[in-house]
């Protein structure tokens, strides 16, 4: 209770009463005389000038509402203490308190405040505005305010300038009596269910996220309803429609702190896009992983989230796909140009995966560099090179059988017109690939001379059709699957169509 002093006129006596009395009659304890108690200047009733002009139109309750959650669950963060508590009492008036030090006086004028910039990355307001413009906007929006803390009670009302009766301006009525409360207690008055609803929204805390995974620069949360979430110190910053997850960026560049707008609202993509990155780059969570390696297929069909567009994390994506499945990575133009490999490539089970020039550059770049190793074109060629392993064997080794079969050669390749002096060396091996059984034949330009494999010679027909083929390359040059080589099979069709009819 606010109370002032004053000398009874009779007696002289000091009498103190409540400020409310002056004006009226009063009779002094001690002599007993009625007299009227003189006007009084209230001792520890001050206003404080919150010089507010520029006013954010486009904030509504819940956005003061946010900083005002802000604030207090900074200063639980900051002070170690326990949770803060947002409750309706039996007024109606919601009530928002922390367990801190307290709110004074100074914490009215603007300015960053150097012991939340210098504080852990989960603090939040650090940009020295948030109060002062939650107030101006509940004094706007009909709220009433009424702040308490052990160092005094706090409410807003307009009152002239000092020294400018043309001009009102929103003040602090600052009562520094002293309150026996631990903290800071906020009583709104005139604020809907709907309003708080909406501004617990907008934290991380309240808004029932899953995590995925934390790390160094953030989180990675799991992506609910129609838009991801981006949040900033745990305060909803943006929401994007085609991001594959949500995220909390908890570590903020010099950069991002000076993009960051007044209001934090809307805030642009071009402001946390580094960060995001870097969140993702990060990532260890195996679902994460997986939806990632996911993207990638849905490139075909246009569906892939905007985070794969950018080259870091979709190379990323990339190097987990070939971590996780038995892939070939071809571009559009390889696909193309380059059949007859693209056959080989799924003849040895592989998922051929289409991919921008830009991004076969980047994994280029990455092999080149010693990073990690991936199938391209490239590497699957020197992959099937490097699988061949021949045991050849002599023909004086073969059996009865398969010397027979292995005497029509020269028969063979007549029909296409080879005559002996035209007929390459032709080898017969044990094994082809050590990676895989089903090379039948192969002609090797390494060694000029065309290799097939021995079982091929269990069967004349299988024999002389293994044989007829690698000729083809070996007479030609012509790799398997493309147009050319099929006229020059077409070709040795006819021949020995010929051949068979002249007998």
């Amino acid at each position: 209770m606010r109370t002032t002093t004053f000398n009874c006129p009779a007696c002289q006596q000091k009498i103190e009463a409540p400020v409310e009395i002056a004006g009226q009659t009063v009779a002094c304890p001690t002599c007993g005389q009625s007299f009227t108690a003189p006007p009084v200047e209230i001792i520890g009733l001050r206003s404080f000038d919150l010089n507010i002009e520029e006013v954010l139109e486009n904030w509504e309750v819940e956005h003061a509402l946010r900083e005002i959650i802000a604030n207090a669950l900074d200063e639980q963060v900051i002070s170690n203490t326990a949770e803060i508590e947002i409750t309706k009492d039996k007024q109606s008036d919601w009530r928002i308190r922390d367990y801190g030090r307290g709110l004074q006086i100074e914490h009215f004028t603007l300015n960053e405040n150097k012991e939340k910039l210098d504080a852990p990355s989960s603090v939040i307001g650090k940009f020295g505005v948030g109060l002062k413009d939650a107030l101006a906007t509940f004094h706007r929006r009909g709220v009433g305010v009424l702040i308490r803390s052990h160092f005094g009670t706090y409410r807003l009302k307009q009152e002239h300038k000092t020294g400018f009766d043309n001009i009102i301006t929103l003040h602090i009525e600052y009562d520094d009596t002293p309150n026996d409360i631990v903290g800071t207690e906020f009583i709104l008055s005139k604020i809907t269910d709907a309003d708080m609803a909406k501004a617990k929204s907008l934290f991380l805390k309240f808004a029932g996220e899953q995590i995925y995974e934390s790390n160094t620069y953030g989180q990675i949360l799991c992506r609910k309803g129609e838009v991801a979430r981006v949040y900033i110190l745990g305060v909803l910053a943006s929401e994007e429609p085609n991001f594959l997850f949500s995220y909390n960026i908890t570590s903020l560049t010099d950069t991002m702190r000076k993009k960051l707008n007044r209001e934090r609202l809307n805030v642009g993509r071009a402001t946390y896009a580094e960060r995001v990155k870097a969140i993702l780059k990060n990532a260890k969570n195996e679902t994460v992983e997986a939806l990632l390696v996911e993207q990638i297929e849905k490139r075909a069909t246009g569906e892939q989230s905007d985070e794969m567009a950018w080259i870091e994390i979709s190379q990323m994506a990339l190097n987990l796909m070939h971590q996780q499945k038995k892939v070939a990575y071809f571009t559009e133009e390889e696909l193309q140009s380059r059949p007859n490999i693209l056959d080989s490539v799924r003849s040895d089970g592989y998922q051929v995966v289409v991919i921008t020039d830009q991004q076969k550059t980047k994994l280029e770049t990455q092999i080149l560099s010693g990073g990690p190793q991936v199938r391209t074109l490239e590497t699957y060629v020197q992959e099937y090179n490097a699988s061949f392993e021949y045991k050849f064997v002599e023909i004086a080794h073969l059996t009865n059988e398969e010397r027979r079969i292995h005497d029509f050669t020269p028969k063979i390749l007549s029909l296409i017109g080879l005559a002996n002096d035209r007929i390459p060396k032709i080898h017969i091996s044990e094994t082809m690939r050590v990676t895989t059984d089903t090379t039948e034949g192969v002609w090797d330009s390494s060694i000029q001379a065309i290799v097939i494999k021995r079982t091929k010679l269990s069967s004349l027909v299988g024999y002389a059709a293994t044989l007829l083929h690698e000729a083809g390359h070996a007479t030609t040059g012509m790799v398997d699957a493309t147009r050319e080589f099929e006229r020059v099979l077409t070709d040795y069709l006819g021949k020995t169509a010929v051949v068979a009819l002249n007998r």
